[in-house]
């Protein structure tokens, strides 16, 4: 014959912590903590150098995009007048119909949705009539340095080039 004893269950407190139970053992040391804050950093520094070359490339891939969208309008108004806008009269002659002469009595802007921006820099961009090499217009972005030539990503952006 079988027997069983039960045991009821005892109802136990939250164990108290005495300073005397807790060890040194458990708890990351001054130096382990200072290690793992150098690896974040590094980490970190890393990420962030990879992020700002992409920024770059991000604003000159932006300036080729502006470039090519003012060539259109440019063809645009070449269609509708006759003629592409004077230096003087700029690419803003794509956004309001222009001021100074030759004023086209055809002109059916605006070409552009928006007034003309700047370059992903800041600066605004130069617009030449004739172009290089015989292009019949030209507009360029000097870039991130702001001066003519460069290299990289300090190269100019233009229209006659790619």
């Amino acid at each position: 014959m079988n027997t069983y004893t039960y045991y009821p269950e005892k109802k136990s407190s939250p164990a108290k912590i005495s300073p005397a139970d807790i060890s040194g053992d458990d708890g990351w040391t001054f130096m382990e903590t200072l290690i793992v804050i150098a690896i974040v950093l590094v980490l970190t520094a890393s990420v962030g150098f990879m992020a700002v070359n992409s920024l770059e490339r991000a604003r000159r891939a932006a300036a080729h995009a502006q470039i090519d969208s003012f060539a259109v309008a440019l063809e645009a108004y070449y269609i509708d007048s006759g003629f592409y806008p004077t230096a003087e009269q700029g690419l803003d002659a794509l956004r309001t119909k222009p001021l100074i002469e030759p004023v086209s009595p055809s002109w059916n802007g605006p070409y552009l949705y928006k007034a003309v921006p700047r370059d992903p820099w800041g600066n605004p961009y130069i617009y030449t009539i004739p172009g290089i090499d015989g292009n019949p217009y030209g507009i360029k972005s000097f870039g991130r340095d702001k001066k003519e030539g460069g290299e990289d990503v300090d190269a100019d952006i233009s229209s006659w080039e790619n």
